[in-house]
This record gives structure tokens, C-alpha cells and sequence, in this order.
């Protein structure tokens, strides 16, 4: 190989990863537009204000405001299934230890902020906005799912009691996390993202007691000594 296609072969390299992050730029301004200004106040004009580019070269990446937030949506998406995934790695094989690490990457500080969940937020609220939101996170949302309901099955499965239904207590769960994320935006001083995790175990505690009294305790204690960290990650 001559020094000249040393040259030609990298060249497209470096070009395609300015592409990638001129467009994870545009991306990141307009999910700081949205937390700032609501759905409805995100235009591409203070999109690029934000990231300090062109309504053109803005349009170049997304033809338009649609598809930037399909991409906010996917990008967002991406990030939470990244990080699941992550805890869920480092889990033993063990149906509570699996669903104490789901409940970690729930409230891992890198997808669980005040402007995360504002972003989120924005999407539920806005009734055309809801259908891109099924459009792009539908798949996420039910994978998750997917991924609680044999977990709890097999908790149910060690419990005696009248038979429960391991999807309605899944769905009930997201909706408790919904609601803490919620209360993390609405009352910063009151919810914060640490005390939030560990009512969510709390709260898996009470649905399954025989199993959680003693690990929710043991994760609590490393969940504590995890919090120091969070200034790497933001707020």
C-alpha cells in the first residue's frame, strides 16, 4: 500500500465521524430546546442557535422537525437499552438479583434526570407527539417488558398466596417508576434520583417479601456507597 492510499483509505474515515458528531450535536441541541421550551417551543431556528450551526446544514442532517425528534426518541431509547443491558451483564442469574438490576438501570444517573424525564415528558404529553413516540419506542418499551414478566414469574413461582399475574404487576411497575420520575421533575428538592432507586426497591420489597427483605438491603447498602459517584454523571 503507497503513503497515497494511506491517505484515500482514512480520509472518509475522518469525514464520516465529523458527520456522526455534527449530528449528535444537533440532536443533543434540541433535546436541551425541548427541556427548555416544551415540544411545541423546540424550532429548528433555536435548535441551531443551540448548537451553534445553520438552519441549512441542520437540514442537511433532518429534512425536518419530525425527524429530529425521531432521532431525540431513538437516541434516548438507545441510551437506556445501552445501560440495561450494562446492569444486567453484571447480574448474577438469579430472577431478584436480575429485576434489582433492572431497577438500577432504571435510575442510573445517566438516563434518570431532570431533563431527561422533562424530555420524556414532553413526548407523553403532546397529543401528535404520542404517535411518534409509539413509532420509535413501542419496541424498546415492550422489550422491557419482556424482559420483567419471566423474572417475576419465577419470584411468584417461590411465594405462597393467591396466584397473581406477573404482566399486571410488571405493567403496575412501570407506572411507579413513571410516577418517581415524575416527582424527580416536578420536585428536584424533594425526589432525588438516589432516594428514588431506593423506594423502587422498596417497593419490590413489598410485592415480594419473602424474597427482598434481606437483598433489598444489601443493594441499598451498595447503591449508597455508588451515589458519590454520580457527579461524574450529572445530576
Amino acid at each position: 500500500m503507497t503513503q497515497d492510499d494511506t491517505i484515500t483509505t482514512k480520509a472518509p474515515t475522518r469525514r464520516t465521524q465529523a458527520k456522526v458528531e455534527r449530528r449528535l450535536a444537533l440532536i443533543e441541541a434540541t433535546m436541551e430546546a425541548i427541556a427548555l421550551y416544551g415540544l411545541s417551543g423546540t424550532t429548528m431556528a433555536r435548535v441551531t442557535e443551540i448548537a451553534g450551526t445553520s438552519i441549512g446544514l441542520a437540514n442537511f442532517y433532518f429534512e425536518n422537525k419530525e425527524l429530529l425528534l425521531e432521532a431525540v426518541l431513538q437516541h434516548l431509547a438507545d441510551q437506556e437499552q445501552a445501560v440495561l443491558q450494562e446492569h444486567l451483564a453484571q447480574a448474577i442469574d438469579d430472577p431478584g438479583e436480575r429485576l434489582i438490576a433492572l431497577v438500577d438501570a432504571r435510575f442510573d444517573p445517566r438516563v434518570c434526570a431532570p431533563k431527561t424525564a422533562a424530555i420524556w415528558f414532553a413526548f407523553w404529553g403532546d397529543a401528535s407527539a404520542r404517535l411518534i413516540y409509539r413509532r420509535v419506542v413501542q419496541r424498546t418499551d415492550d422489550a422491557r417488558l419482556e424482559a420483567v414478566v419471566p423474572l417475576i414469574k419465577s419470584l411468584l413461582a417461590e411465594q405462597d398466596g393467591p396466584p397473581r399475574d406477573a404482566y399486571d404487576i410488571a405493567l403496575g411497575m412501570e407506572a411507579f417508576y413513571d410516577g418517581l420520575w415524575l416527582n424527580i421533575l416536578l420536585y428536584p428538592d424533594d425526589f432525588q434520583r438516589a432516594d428514588c432507586r431506593n423506594r423502587a426497591v422498596d417497593h419490590l420489597t413489598s410485592l415480594f417479601p419473602q424474597r427482598f427483605n434481606t437483598l433489598s438491603l444489601a443493594a441499598n447498602g451498595a447503591n449508597q456507597a455508588a451515589c458519590s459517584k454520580d457527579m461524574t454523571h450529572g445530576p
